[in-house]
């Protein structure tokens, strides 16, 4: 089991002012109001409940956090491995320090985001990531509006137990809410959407292509085929080998090189079975950020690199990015995997390990799994 980058983010006083009827933490002076009152904070509380669902998989889990109780306190406390990429100027921490913890987080390359908070929390959070990034709450505010927290915090823990442990969790797009706490305070409730973040939740299959419980593999592929194609615009599109992406290319209805490299751009076809040191020129004369390279699984464990696509080099995988690469297959390709990690083998250790962690998996139209990738043993 490879090791799990975890980024946790505790907001030390969310819902410190529910107790004492103040509706919430928002607003200037209300925490400090809340303790006058007598008031707890419970947000560590909380965390805890769904860390203490990982503690059978400590030695494969690494906390990413900020310190004290932005998260450090409560993950010692337990046992976890720490790493502290924050450090709050005060206890008195802001919502500006929730975001800077993000900006740290991001930049450890962390597999998800796990935040204790409300939706107050959820905001900060969203500022930051969009829905660029998978993250997931656990409930610890008064205000809980947001869909991307977990109905408790148990089953925050459970949800990332299943990735722990390499089942497949779908990533669902879900809406930040919250509401004017002001108003609030006045018996008015006014709710705003504020954007969406990607969160991961249980496996769920898309029903238009359910057939007996079942993937019908066709629908499923035109479902993935149809997700890819509708994201080609201007960029250069590199087509890797493999079933899987020579039916996108059938539905393009361009010629596929079915063990080779071919390139796409504007839904045309621009060369067929290219050889490295040609898809290397074609990278020098476009811009990282306007390339997206397309793979899918070869060979029976679950390799993305090193087997049969030996033209997507250390150097052309590492100019493209990781995050321009797009991974599809069908789920039912995934689960013949039985929880076992996809391969990259790329022959250059630093680039297997820059692409080792969860990665997203196109497995349908607008439906992606994450997914554990490794590097070879």
């Amino acid at each position: 089991m490879s090791l799990f980058k975890l980024g946790l983010i505790i907001n030390p006083i969310a819902g410190i002012g529910g107790s004492v009827a103040l509706k919430g933490s928002d607003g200037e002076g209300i925490a400090d109001k809340a303790k006058l009152l007598g008031a707890q904070a419970k947000a560590n509380d909380r965390a805890k409940l769904a860390l203490e669902i990982l503690l059978p998989y400590q030695e494969n889990i690494e906390i990413y956090t900020a310190n004290a109780l932005m998260g450090e306190d409560i993950a010692r406390t337990l046992g976890f491995k720490v790493k502290v990429v924050y450090q709050a100027p005060s206890l008195d921490t802001t919502s500006q320090d929730t975001e800077d913890t993000v900006t740290a987080l991001l930049a450890e390359d962390i597999d998800l985001l796990l935040f204790a908070g409300g939706d107050g929390t959820a905001r900060n959070v969203c500022h930051m990531v969009g829905d660029t990034f998978p993250v997931l709450g656990v409930p610890a505010g008064c205000k809980i509006h947001s869909g991307v927290y977990a109905v408790t915090p148990k089953a925050a823990g459970r949800v990332v137990e299943m990735m722990v442990t390499n089942q497949l969790v779908t990533l669902t797009e879900a809406d930040v809410m919250d509401i004017d706490e002001s108003l609030f305070r006045q018996g008015i409730v006014k709710a705003k959407r504020f954007g969406e973040m990607k969160v991961p939740c249980e496996l769920r299959y898309i029903q238009a292509v359910k057939s007996g419980g079942k993937e019908s593999d066709e629908l499923v592929l035109q479902d993935i085929a149809a997700d890819v194609i509708n994201q080609m615009d201007e960029q250069l599109f590199i087509i890797g080998s493999g079933s899987t992406t020579a039916y996108l290319m059938a539905e393009l209805a361009l010629e596929n090189t079915l063990l080779g490299v071919d390139l796409v751009q504007q839904q045309r076809l621009l060369a067929n079975d290219v050889t490295e040191p040609q898809l290397w020129q074609y990278l020098q004369d476009n811009s990282a950020t306007n390339v997206k390279l397309v793979i899918t699984l070869i060979g029976g464990q679950g390799h993305i690199f090193g087997r049969g696509n030996q033209q997507l080099s250390p150097r052309v995988i590492k100019a493209i990015g990781k995050e321009n690469i797009i991974i599809i297959a069908t789920k039912t390709k995934l689960s013949a995997l039985q929880s076992r990690p996809l391969i990259a083998d790329t022959g250059d250790s630093d680039v297997d390990n820059l692409l080792a962690g969860f990665m997203t998996v196109t497995t349908g139209y607008h439906d992606q799994v994450l997914y554990p990738v490794a590097s070879p043993q």
